[in-house]
């Protein structure tokens, strides 16, 4: 298939019902399924290796390559999708904010220079566009619960319930923080970003993440009134 060169013409492409200017957005016709949080990490040697293949994707979408742009989207559909859901706490907009991230991804993969991850800059990416989103919104946000992460198969019922319960409850209580509290919050306990990325992410210094963590932390200590404080 030849690739089209980015001065070409464009065709329009309807996606979560809006129409993209774009030459290209992979489809993804189920959900993508999230690490556990649970899971074993990387070693050091490994997440390295798995960084310098994706900066390598990242220039071949630079070049104009959709097979490497299409391994891009869907490598971070599933987790870029939990932290818009997440932060945004508006599922409507969730797919709509994750395709303007992508295709700013495609446009500007050039301007990608190496000095922060592959996963910081798309992320700082989602965050800006997520900020974008929400500020044309007029209506307030509703809180909303839940989790959907099983327990392990071999729990029992009681176990089961006693976690989602829990799960639950933090769920709720991470949703009442404020948009940046809430934001550093699951970068740091369900993507395993550290507070100096974290920083590039949402665009403040080190000291301002570890402030608005502090806060949440306390904050979270106050809503969940001892019912998870060794989770804290």
């Amino acid at each position: 298939m030849d690739i089209p060169a980015r001065s070409a013409a464009r065709h329009s492409t309807r996606l979560d019902g809006r129409e993209y200017s774009s030459p290209y957005v992979p489809r993804v016709d189920s959900p993508m399924p999230s690490m556990p949080r649970d899971a074993v990490r990387p070693s050091a040697e490994g997440a390295a290796l798995a960084e310098s293949a994706e900066a390598r994707l990242v220039g071949r979408t630079a070049s104009g390559d959709l097979q490497a742009f299409e391994q891009l989207y869907r490598a971070y559909h599933p987790r870029l999708s939990r932290f818009l859901d997440r932060v945004m706490r508006r599922p409507g907009l969730v797919g709509e904010v994750l395709n303007d991230t992508m295709l700013v991804v495609w446009n500007r993969a050039a301007s990608y220079d190496g000095r922060s991850k592959v996963s910081t800059w798309i992320f700082a990416i989602g965050y800006r566009k997520a900020l974008k989103a929400l500020s044309r919104l007029d209506e307030p946000v509703d809180d909303e619960g839940g989790d959907d992460q099983p327990a392990p198969p071999e729990a029992g019922p009681e176990h089961r319930a006693a976690r989602s319960q829990m799960c639950a409850a933090l769920a709720q209580a991470v949703d009442r923080l404020s948009l940046e509290q809430r934001a550093v919050v699951h970068l740091a306990y369900f993507h395993g970003i550290g507070c100096r990325e974290i920083g590039d992410i949402v665009g403040c210094p080190v000291d301002t993440v570890k402030t608005r963590m502090f806060h949440a932390r306390r904050r979270l200590k106050t809503l969940l009134a001892g019912q998870l404080e060794d989770w804290l």
